[in-house]
Order: structure tokens, then sequence, then C-alpha cells
């Protein structure tokens, strides 16, 4: 069973390998319905390979094709039209904004809230959410399924395999406090 409850992964998430991987595998289990679109991949691409350019393009571009292909109907198109109707601060963030609306978004999942305030948002009747609240809320909701993907994602990681507690503490870097605080009791489980 599908969720009809729809978030937007800003570039920011999708940027960190670990917690892009996470999110992923989040996606996976029909929780919600995560989204994006191929200026959201542009953002993240560009941004990582600027910080990075040891990394080789073609394999982001592959970990692009790998995220549409798995993750059911995440694709946003035909959105660009609503673009200059949005009002932000920050005119380069009103992609993400448009791609919620059109997706039927109720919720922009970024670590750049201060470019999503709630009153501009409220007019979309979206919402910014930081990831490290939007999976502790996942988890209140569905504990095993949040583990499970946890638990899928660590199980995931060969070059090197990490055990529980790196696994955490590898969350616990990319910001998620409050997430690895409530994994940590699972551990077992993961």
């Amino acid at each position: 069973m599908s969720s009809h409850f729809t978030v937007v992964y800003d570039a920011c998430v999708l940027y960190p390998a670990p917690l892009r991987d996470f999110l992923m595998r989040l996606a996976l289990t029909d929780l919600f319905r995560a989204r994006w679109s191929d200026m959201i991949h542009d953002e993240w691409i560009k941004n990582l390979l600027a910080q990075r350019p040891d990394l080789k393009p073609d394999i982001l571009m592959r970990t692009r094709t790998l995220m549409n292909a798995h993750v059911r109907d995440c694709l946003v198109t035909g959105f660009e039209h609503l673009i200059p109707s949005v009002m932000l601060p920050d005119e380069d963030d009103r992609h993400v904004v448009a791609a919620a609306i059109h997706s039927g978004a109720s919720l922009i999942v970024t670590f750049n809230l201060k470019d999503f305030p709630p009153e501009q948002l409220t007019r979309y009747n979206l919402a910014a959410q930081h990831p490290d609240d939007f999976i502790f809320d996942l988890f209140d909701l569905h504990p095993g399924q949040v583990c499970e993907a946890a638990a899928n994602h660590r199980r995931s990681l060969k070059h090197p395999p990490k055990t529980a507690d790196e696994y955490l503490d590898t969350l616990l870097k990319q910001g998620l406090t409050q997430t690895v605080g409530l994994l940590r009791a699972w551990k077992v489980a993961i």
C-alpha cells in the first residue's frame, strides 16, 4: 500500500551520500511518496562535483539514473511554468517549491529552512522540514519500517561494511541527532 503523503527532497539532502542513500531506502518503504526534479538533480550533482572534483560525473549520473528507476513516480516534470509565480527570499529555490506544488507535495525536506520561510510556504499549502525531524516523525509513526530501511541501508554498505554503531555514527554526522537517538535503542534490529 502506498501513502498519498508526498514530499520533495531538496538538493541539499541529496548532496551527502549517506543521507541520500538512507532517504532513498525510506522512499522505497512506500510510507510516503518521494519526489524530485531534474533541476534538483542538477543542483546536488553540480555542488558535489564542485566540492569533490575527485568524483567522476558518470558515477553520479548512474546514481541519478538508479534513483529515478527505483523510486516510483519520483521525477516531477512539467512544473517549470510555475517557477516565475513562486515568491521566496532566494529566487534560486523557486524551482523546488514549483515542483512541490505541481506534484501535490505537502512537505519539502531540506536543511535550508531559512530559504523556505513558513509565511511564504503556507500560501502553497507547503511546509519545510529538516531531514532529522522528517525521519524522527516517520519513525514515530512507523518504527519497524524505518528500522528495516536503516538495516537494509547498513547491509548494503560494502566498502567498507559498517557495524551498527559505525552506521549510526555516520548518520549522526549527517545531522540526524534525534533519529540516531531513537535508532540506538533499536540497534539490534539494524
